[in-house]
């Protein structure tokens, strides 16, 4: 086995409780590299279109990848994939901390979990010797309280948890999985998976360290990224900042989604980084080998709560300007909410704003909301809806399964701000029109992680595999060039999701091979690496194909095809047909099925 991996991959199935060590095959490892290429190419493997998302057939699988638990600095995230019982189709979400590390040290690249437990149990790995515990009296616990009894009962403080709260206990389609406190694999709803599986944490630890296969070169990459993260201007706004920077800059721009999507502009002065670190902040922290330390620790006195995660970005963003709240204390306050059931904070904030959007326009009333009235800048509104979501109550019980679901019940599918099902996430696509192709073809949906394609409209290059700069220009042109680099930039990011490394840590394609090389042994090119993704994700194509993805699905919600009123997006629109196409084309992709053509596939080795 290439060294950088452990070699070993655990099997359970919960169903008969019995647990079977498998062997990474050095091929496939190769191949799809880790991280959520290696869980595509197992999850391509155990599912059929009639995979039920909460069924016991749906296989859940945690996997690191050959950079995690090395001395390869912001490498530290672990990833999840399953069907996902939100979209119905391909499931993914990563998460930092020390999960995905301290995984790999217990002895594991990954866990696959099939079955379904007869009761709540949880699942103990240390130093390879894996035990299924009863977890009964902690079904209804939050996702805080879990991680603080796990540690008691095993009386090792050292342990790192993945949970779920109520939200994944009650299979709300929008749960997340958390773990080191507040850190979540939160997007497409794994923790739904979970809860249906009645397995209600993942506890490892142990001593088991990565080999690297040239130590010497090895290290010298490593100097090298820490260098650069010291140097590199956007790693020390996200050190100084944390991800909430972005708000002055993102306004700017007109790339943060306001009013349900429908507005340009709003004052954001109580809500940015500077704004944080002058009234709630405590500390900061990083996840396993990060100088970055983008993340925040607050105290809210207001609400009796100290030693808070957060907020970060996307969820400052998702409760706040969305719903018209600056209001950051309640913000986060909500967002810990989030944390503490165990819910998406992207998804979450999505649907309420689009229930508020729906109760404005009258089409759903005071009957409808258990009597809630649905206004813009109300926050305590939203903590009372989040409370009701986690625990299915009344109105909370249609909202916990998404906006595509909400949007049906009431027959107005075109009005949910949704893609395949994923709430699309907090970037407008008429700010930087390479993310209306990004969000449209995406595997799991709406998200913008897949290709955060925004950065490159704003300067960032990775030229070594082809990705220049491309400025936002007009969005009525034909961009064949902005289509076509948006597919080698999904290919990057998925080789990303694979490896894994941090979207924060930009590094040069040249210096992610030699940390790769260095530590597996391989004599790959930055070029190979780039196929590498490609392959990566044209195989979660190919799996969306089979769930029944059709391209009727490869489209813009109607909200981000109408221009706005004012901001710095003002009267943009992009040409989503005109980039498809091209898109299409590029990629070799038929037009009709969706699917990668015999020859891409053929190119690509995946006839498997």
């Amino acid at each position: 086995m290439a060294t950088g991996y452990i070699g070993k991959i655990l099997k359970i199935d919960l169903t008969d409780g019995q647990f079977v060590e498998e062997a990474l095959n050095e091929n496939y490892a190769q191949a799809f590299i880790g991280g959520s290429g290696i869980g595509a190419w197992y999850l391509y493997k155990m599912t059929t279109k009639k995979t039920d998302p909460l069924g016991a057939d749906n296989p859940l699988i945690f996997m690191t990848g050959p950079l995690t638990g090395t001395r390869a600095p912001c490498c530290g995230r672990y990833s999840v994939c399953a069907r996902s019982p939100l979209t119905g189709l391909w499931g993914e979400a990563n998460s930092g901390g020390n999960f995905g590390p301290i995984l790999k040290f217990s002895g594991y690249d990954g866990i696959i979990i099939t079955g379904c437990s007869s009761k709540p149990v949880f699942l103990e790995i240390i130093d390879g010797q894996p035990i299924m515990r009863d977890a009964s009296h902690m079904w209804g616990m939050d996702c805080y309280q879990t991680q603080q009894a796990i540690k008691a009962e095993a009386g090792l403080s050292k342990l790192s948890i993945a949970c779920i709260g109520v939200a994944g206990e009650n299979k709300s389609k929008i749960a997340a999985i958390v773990n080191d406190q507040g850190r979540a694999a939160a997007r497409t709803g794994l923790g739904a998976v979970m809860g249906s599986k009645k397995l209600k944490a993942i506890a490892v630890g142990g001593k088991k360290q990565p080999k690297v296969s040239d130590g010497k070169a090895f290290n010298t990459a490593v100097n090298e990224a820490q260098n650069f993260l010291k140097e590199d201007i956007s790693a020390a706004m996200f050190r100084l900042g944390g991800t909430a920077f972005y708000m002055d800059v993102g306004m700017m721009y007109g790339d943060i989604p306001t009013r349900y999507y429908t507005q340009g502009e709003f004052d954001v002065t109580k809500l940015t980084g500077a704004t944080l670190s002058e009234t709630i902040l405590t500390r900061t922290v990083g996840c396993y080998r990060c100088p970055i330390a983008c993340g925040r620790k607050t105290t809210l006195e207001k609400y009796g709560a100290s030693d808070v995660d957060g907020p970060e970005y996307e969820t400052i963003s998702a409760l706040g300007t969305l719903l018209l709240i600056d209001d950051l204390p309640g913000i986060t306050y909500a967002g810990h909410l989030c944390n503490l059931y165990g819910m998406d904070t992207i998804s979450t904030g999505v649907s309420i704003a689009f229930a508020v959007y729906l109760f404005e326009k009258g089409i759903l009333k005071l009957s409808d909301t258990d009597g809630i009235e649905l206004k813009w800048g109300d926050v305590g509104m939203v903590i009372k809806l989040i409370e009701k979501m986690a625990h299915r109550d009344g109105f909370g019980n249609i909202l916990a399964d998404g906006s595509r679901l909400l949007a049906k019940k009431y027959s107005v599918e075109d009005m949910a701000v949704q893609v395949k099902g994923l709430e699309v996430a907090m970037h407008d696509p008429r700010a930087f029109s390479g993310m209306a192709v990004a969000y449209a073809t995406a595997p799991r949906g709406g998200c913008h992680l897949e290709s955060d394609f925004f950065y490159v409209e704003i300067g960032q290059e990775i030229p070594e595999v082809g990705i220049t700069a491309s400025p936002r220009g007009k969005w009525t042109e034909s961009s064949s060039e902005k289509a076509q680099a948006v597919s080698r930039h999904q290919d990057w990011r998925s080789l990303y999701d694979s490896l894994i490394i941090c979207k924060f840590a930009g590094y040069s394609a040249n210096l992610v091979t030699k940390l790769v090389n260095a530590a597996t042994g391989w004599h790959i090119t930055p070029r190979e690496l780039l196929t590498s993704g490609e392959r990566i994700f044209n195989l979660k194509r190919l799996i969306n194909i089979n769930f029944g993805l059709t391209t009727a699905e490869d489209k813009l919600p109607k909200l981000l095809l109408e221009p706005l009123s004012d901001g710095g997006a003002k009267g943009q629109v992009p040409n989503i047909e005109m980039m498809l196409d091209e898109y299409y084309q590029f990629r070799k992709w038929d037009k009709k099925t969706g699917l990668p053509t015999h020859q891409k596939i053929k190119q690509l080795g995946l006839t498997l």
